[in-house]
Parts: structure tokens; C-alpha cells; sequence
């Protein structure tokens, strides 16, 4: 039931946000639309951006899927591209908020996801640090999340396909590079 309830009031706000700027919708005005109590969402939220914070965590399960590896991550980024099409108007809408730190963790924590399972796997050949890999994907994960917000600070103008094929090309053999330049392969007698 509570899942639910959540669910309900994630709705209500997303709905109230298509008229109201996020920074001045009230508990109220969700509660009423939900046909809640104040006390039953707060019984699950501090306040509402705690509700937008728990808007995206969830999303964030649903997203990528199990596109995190490197045959794979760039259906896994269309997948955050999609994401934000689908949900433009709530997107932009928190963008353009004080809830706009949700929305880049939210990213941030997507895109990391799909990046360490990639390099993870690429790393199968090599001796490299788990901070080093870290470090990879932190790395990428700074680029890819720049790229989306600049794409959505240009109202989501350039096609997510170009985007993905753009960065494909441009990161290409590059994440084993990286794994090459920060350890040696498994295979070499003298282990980092």
C-alpha cells in the first residue's frame, strides 16, 4: 500500500507541475489532488522535494535496465535520453526549480550505473584498482551528464540518436585505453 500511496502522490505532483512551478506547489494542493491527509504524506516525505528526490531514485531503477555493458551502454544512454523525453515537462519543470539538484543526481547517478558495468567488463582484462575504475567512470560520467543538460538546456533540440552515435564515435576504444594506461593487462607477471 504504500508503494502505492507514493505513486499517487508522485502523480499528483507531476500533474499540479504542468500549471504550478514546482518551487510553489504546496502539500496542500498535492494532498487535495490525491484525496490523502497532509498527515499520509508525511508520513512518507519530509516536504516536497523529498518527493521529487524519490521521483527520480525510483525512476532511476527503471531507466537503464540492464544496458550497462559495452555492447550495450548506448542503449542504456538512449534509455536516459527517452527518460527525459517522456517526462519533458516535469523534467524541464524541475530543471528550472530548486529541485534541479535532484534532477542532475538523478542523472549522475544513471549514467555512473551504465558506466561501471561497462568498464567493469572491459576491465576483465586488465589489473586496475576498483578507485581506478572509480575514476573511469566518474570521469565519463561528468562528459555524458554535461552533454544531456546542455541538450536540455537548448529545449531538447538535437535528436538523442546523433547525440549517442556522436559520443560512440568519440569515446570508441577509449575506455580500454584508459584501463590499459592505469594497470597492466592480467597476464603480465608484475601486478599494480
Amino acid at each position: 500500500m504504500s508503494q502505492i500511496t507514493k505513486t499517487a502522490l508522485a502523480a499528483s505532483l507531476k500533474k499540479i507541475s504542468e500549471t504550478t512551478p514546482i518551487d510553489r506547489i504546496t502539500v496542500t494542493q498535492i494532498v487535495d489532488d490525491c484525496g490523502v491527509n497532509r498527515q499520509t504524506f508525511y508520513y512518507h516525505f519530509n516536504d516536497i522535494y523529498d518527493l521529487v528526490a524519490w521521483i527520480y531514485q525510483k525512476d532511476t531503477m527503471e531507466t537503464i535496465g540492464e544496458k550497462k555493458t559495452y555492447d550495450t551502454w548506448q542503449n542504456g544512454f538512449m534509455n536516459v535520453f527517452k527518460y527525459v523525453l517522456a517526462n519533458r515537462s516535469f523534467v524541464l519543470r524541475t530543471y528550472y526549480s530548486s529541485c534541479r539538484q535532484h534532477l542532475l543526481d538523478f542523472l549522475y547517478k544513471e549514467v555512473y550505473t551504465l558506466l561501471l558495468g561497462v568498464v567493469n567488463e572491459c576491465a576483465e582484462k586488465f589489473s586496475v584498482r576498483e578507485e581506478d575504475k572509480a575514476f573511469i567512470a566518474n570521469f565519463y560520467k561528468y562528459a555524458f551528464v554535461g552533454i544531456v543538460f546542455e541538450w536540455i538546456e537548448n529545449d531538447m533540440y538535437q535528436k538523442p540518436e546523433i547525440i549517442v552515435g556522436q559520443i560512440s564515435t568519440l569515446v570508441e576504444g577509449d575506455i580500454f585505453k584508459a584501463l590499459e594506461r592505469f594497470g597492466r593487462k592480467k597476464s603480465s607477471p608484475e601486478i599494480r
